[in-house]
Parts: C-alpha cells; structure tokens; sequence
C-alpha cells in the first residue's frame, strides 16, 4: 500500500485511541458523580456526551473513505472492519455514561441514602476490563483480550445478585421502590459496558488472529 494509505491508517488508529481515553474517562467521572452524589460532575457527563457522538461520526466517515479510496484487503480490511465496530461500541459505552449520570443527577437531588449494594466494586470491576480492553487494542494484545473475555461472567453475576437483593428490599420496604429500581438500572448499564469491553476485546482476538470468537461457548 502507498505512503498515503499507512498515513490515512496512523492517522484512523490515532482518532480511535483518543476516543477510546475520552470514553474510559466518561465511565469513570459517571460513576464518581453517582458515588459521590456530585450533581455537578453528572451534568458535565451529559454535556461531554456530544463530543463523543461526533468523534463517532469522524471515525466511521474515516473508514468508509478508506476503504473507497485504497479497497485494502488481508490485514489492512480486518483493521478498518474492527476499527467500525470498536467505534461503536465506544460510542455505545459513552451513552450508557451518560445513562449512569441521569440516575446519578436524580439520587443527587434526593434525600442521602446509603447504597446497599456492592456497586463499587462492580463498577471498578467494570472499568478494569474497559481499560484492559483498550490496553489490549493499543498492544494488540491477544493474550489480554481473551482474559478479558473470561471476566465478563463475573459482572453478570454481580449484576443478578444485585438484582436479586434489590427485588427483595422492595418486597421488605415498598417506600425505598424508586431509589432501589435506579440503583439496579445502574448496575445494568455497568453490566452492558462491560459486554461492550468485551466485544471490544473480542475484535482485537480478531484483528490480530483473524479468529471470530463471538458466539462461542467454552474453552
């Protein structure tokens, strides 16, 4: 391939890794504002959400010129293939941020109530395997990704014993409905980004071995 082509890809992979930051960092300041009940940061979640939509828009239009301009193929097509889905799936993860920062907006503006479940470690659990992922794509790392892969049955635990605690203090104190139901929708968002690290960590799999492991069950 030209000069041209290998700018057009360092420049692709150099928009990518910079929303790849921008996203991981959304994850963390949501879950800070809920933690902390810090209505200020929650709302700046919302306002940054935007940037991560257009970033979005920039990268796949880079791809689709790419791939009209220089019809790449073997190495080069898997790459721009799994750079438009990671691209989305980050652009997915921003809006499950901003999803968190809503829940944590409106426990800000509620009377202080202690969480009653583990959701601390479930989100720091949770933006672990985010930035391994990312970790991963950088390294294209194999080895990395397919561990990542192996933890995400952790996160679908937590978040089913959440659910399960949460069903049962409704059942004991009907009054704490709302909060308890907003904190379960927490741990859901927190479940689906860390399902998204894992599609990420997939595509690195298949970027570097060529191997679709999506779907698969067992070793």
């Amino acid at each position: 391939m030209s000069v041209h082509f290998q700018r057009e890809i360092y420049a692709l992979k150099k928009h990518l890794l910079s929303l790849c930051a921008v996203v991981d960092q959304q994850v963390q300041l949501s879950v800070r504002a809920l933690i902390d009940r810090d209505e200020e940061l929650a709302r700046e979640v919302r306002k940054r959400d935007l940037d991560i939509d257009n970033r979005e828009v920039e990268i796949e239009e880079e791809c689709l010129k790419i791939l009209a301009l220089y019809q790449p193929v073997a190495v080069d097509l898997r790459f721009i293939v799994a750079v438009l889905k990671i691209n989305n799936d980050l652009e997915r993860i921003g809006d499950l941020a901003v999803n968190i920062a809503k829940k944590a907006r409106t426990l800000a503006a509620s009377d202080p109530v202690a969480i009653p479940f583990d959701l601390t470690g479930m989100s720091e659990k949770t933006q672990a395997m985010l930035r391994d992922s990312i970790d991963a794509l950088v390294n294209l790392d194999a080895k990395l990704a397919d561990d990542i892969c192996g933890r995400d049955d952790e996160i679908d635990n937590m978040k089913r014993d959440i659910r399960h605690q949460g069903e049962e203090m409704i059942v004991a104190d009907p009054a704490q409905t709302k909060i308890l139901m907003r904190l379960m929708a927490v741990s859901r968002n927190l479940e689906r980004i860390a399902d998204l690290a894992t599609n990420i960590a997939e595509d690195v799999i298949y970027l570097v071995d060529g191997k679709i492991v999506r779907h698969q069950d067992g070793d």
